[in-house]
């Protein structure tokens, strides 16, 4: 097929881009960064944040693709000139959404249908998963009302070479080897799932040709489940250390800033069934939590680790208020 990926240059978009090229598709990238890319593939130009840019890009190209995969929408807004140039044309449009369109849940594992954030609420801590929530009611209206082809993927919490985000894997490698303790809020029994990016890889690149996924809704997440400690000392364990953990009570870090970047280490376990993708989609996780950690810090202590700097005061001064020091 003839694909293109909005961003693709980075995270699960590069190792998408690989695994689509390496399945023998055509694949064109959009996006605003020159970066590194697979042998064979076409790069155009736009920054999507600039209004009427992409549209610009792409409007000479409205029939040269089959499907098209939109790593890069937060709000209805940035996906209108997708759908408006593709619409008709293309056989698949796959939104990459997020665990956060879901309401907190205390039955577990989260499935498809359970409660998702209400499209009105401006409650501003949620803004990113009430952006995903509206995309994914737009898109999905649309297939329902006129045949629209799209696919949209809750992906869970991610791990795995080259994160964007200092605040992800980098941030565990950097404290662990420097003998840093790693601050957990609360008890740490709050229980993760984590997916590798390449495992959101094969199942995005699995999709195509499947009708059967389209006008639907699905989790993307790990096998495993962990609590927040076991997390850690299996990060610990994947880099052949050991973790001293210091946990941090509840109403000494909520007056600090993150000591932790998973959400549920303050508000509870968010768990996603996956049982859906694996009747639907010709797919299977192959990564495991230690496994998946072992891989992304095999690229950090390889190419990594000079891309990432931590500034330690805030936790020093958690430690402090604790009487501990680092």
């Amino acid at each position: 097929m003839r694909v293109l990926v909005t961003g693709g240059n980075r995270y699960i978009g590069l190792d998408l881009v690989r695994e689509l090229a390496a399945a023998g598709h055509e694949v064109t990238v959009v996006n605003s960064h020159e970066a590194p890319l697979p042998e064979g593939v076409r790069r155009l130009h736009a920054d999507r944040r600039v209004p009427g840019e992409l549209a610009r890009a792409l409007a000479p190209h409205r029939d040269d693709f089959d499907a098209v995969f939109d790593h890069t929408a937060y709000q209805v807004e940035d996906m209108l000139p997708l759908i408006e140039l593709f619409g008709g044309r293309i056989q698949h449009y796959v939104f990459t959404s997020s665990q956060a369109v879901y309401k907190r849940s205390f039955v577990l594992p989260i499935r498809e249908d359970f409660r998702r954030h209400a499209p009105h609420d401006d409650d501003s801590r949620k803004a990113y998963g009430v952006g995903k929530v509206r995309c994914e009611d737009h898109l999905l209206d649309l297939a329902r009302r006129e045949g629209f082809p799209a696919t949209c993927l809750r992906v869970g919490h991610t791990l795995g070479p080259r994160s964007p985000q200092p605040t992800r894997d980098p941030w565990f490698f950097a404290r662990l080897e420097q003998g840093r303790p790693i601050l957990v809020p609360g008890d740490g029994f709050a229980v993760l799932q984590l997916v590798h990016i390449n495992d959101v890889a094969r199942l995005m690149t699995a999709l195509l040709g499947n009708d059967t996924v389209k006008g639907k809704a699905y989790n993307v997440a790990g096998p495993e489940f962990a609590s927040v400690v076991g997390v850690v000392n299996l990060i610990a364990r994947a880099m052949d250390t050991r973790a001293e953990i210091v946990h941090v009570p509840q109403e000494v870090a909520r007056r600090h800033p993150p000591v932790l970047h998973w959400g549920e280490a303050l508000v509870g376990s968010a768990c996603l069934s996956i049982d859906a993708a694996l009747r639907d989609i010709d797919w299977q996780p192959r990564f495991g939590i230690e496994d998946g950690y072992r891989d992304a810090y095999r690229w950090y202590r390889e190419a990594g680790r000079d891309a990432y700097r931590y500034d330690y005061a805030a936790e020093d001064a958690v430690l402090a208020e604790l009487g501990r020091t680092a």
